[in-house]
């Protein structure tokens, strides 16, 4: 009983695993969301690449990964890469690339532009199976924290602008203080 509950614990952690599938074509999109949902994963599925960015749009903090064929009219698969890839909140959501046309200098390039691996079709199990190791989680808590640091580094500029003319000002009335004018200290400073 002890083994059935912790082979139920694996799938409920999986199922929080959000993929987004990217697919022009019905059936090879209706089959991904089948071997995704089988790994009890959580799976939003979409016929296009501008469909895809819409759904990023509305839930970055959701999306752990995304698959998406690399031949579709209007946004290929290889420009959501790039658009994804482009995106500093979107970046760190691993993308897949699906194609059923063997070339590598295609796989070569999505591979180097950022790609996690590179399916051919038809999409089997196996190929679905290599995707946890890619999943990645995002608990909104950390965009709120990366929004927060963010925030805190743009506020530093301003403030280390204001520390320097306080130095500047102090060294001002040290020079002052001391009998020196600017082109004096300079001169001392030198020497």
């Amino acid at each position: 009983m002890s083994s059935s509950s912790s082979s139920s614990s694996s799938s409920s952690d999986e199922a929080k695993f959000h993929v987004l599938a990217v697919d022009d074509s019905v059936i090879d999109r209706k089959l991904i969301e089948r071997l995704l949902k089988t790994c009890s994963y959580q799976v939003t599925a979409v016929e296009s690449g501008m469909k895809a960015m819409e759904v990023l749009g509305k839930e970055i903090e959701g999306v752990n990964l995304i698959i998406t064929d690399y031949s579709m009219p209007g946004m290929t698969g290889y420009e959501l890469l790039r658009k994804v890839k482009g995106c500093s909140s979107l970046r760190d959501i691993p993308v897949v690339i699906m194609s059923s046309e063997d070339l590598p200098s295609r796989i070569d390039r999505c591979l180097q532009d950022g790609a996690e691996e590179f399916f051919l079709k038809p999409v089997c199990q196996s190929d679905v199976n290599k995707l946890r190791s890619h999943l990645i989680r995002r608990p909104s808590s950390t965009v709120a924290a990366a929004a927060e640091a963010e925030e805190e580094v743009s506020s530093l500029q301003p403030q280390q602008q204001q520390n320097c003319r306080k130095r500047k000002a102090a060294a001002v009335l040290l020079e002052e203080s001391c009998g020196l004018s600017s082109v004096q200290s300079t001169k001392t400073i030198r020497r």
